[in-house]
Formats: C-alpha cells, sequence, structure tokens
C-alpha cells in the first residue's frame, strides 16, 4: 500500500481561533474535513464554492443547536490546505 503525503495547513488570519472557539460537535465536523483534504480526499458534505476560479474553495456548513457555522477553505494551491475562514453565521436572511 502507497502512502501519499498529507498537505499541511496554513491558517489565514483568526480562522484557527475563530475554529477553537466552536462547539465540539462542529469542530470535530470541521477538524474531520481539514483532515480529508490534507490527505488528498473530500468530506462528503463538502461544497465547492463558485466565483473562484480553479481554486478549488470549499465550504462545510454545520448546524447546531440552531445555529449554523461554516468553515472555508482551498485544496489547490501550492501543495498547502489554506483554511481561509470559520465563522458562526449570524444573519436571519439570504441564501
Amino acid at each position: 500500500m502507497s502512502s501519499q503525503t498529507r498537505k499541511p495547513l496554513k491558517w489565514i488570519g483568526s480562522a484557527k481561533r475563530d475554529l477553537d472557539a466552536m462547539p465540539e460537535d462542529v469542530k470535530d465536523v470541521f477538524g474531520h474535513a481539514i483532515d480529508l483534504a490534507q490527505a488528498g480526499g473530500k468530506h462528503q458534505d463538502a461544497k465547492a464554492m463558485s466565483g473562484f476560479g480553479s481554486a478549488g474553495v470549499l465550504e462545510m456548513v454545520e448546524d447546531f443547536r440552531g445555529d449554523t457555522y461554516r468553515a472555508v477553505y482551498t485544496v489547490k494551491l501550492a501543495g498547502w490546505i489554506y483554511v481561509l475562514h470559520c465563522f458562526q453565521k449570524k444573519s436571519k436572511s439570504g441564501i
């Protein structure tokens, strides 16, 4: 069995701190998705975001106790996984 090299992570801005402040259940889901991306895979719930060309920007959305949390990361830039943004959606309107 061949082993693939895992891509290292780069956290942009406050993404790591913001993820750390989320509920444990949400951190587990997002952490698993990022772990899969590092290994070259894709979480079943990760969705490609449009408008970023071929950058491979993915978004994870997790609902927890009536709140919605999101993590945005890219998988196709220079051998790294860039975690761009982790946040709790506060707006009640929109998509």
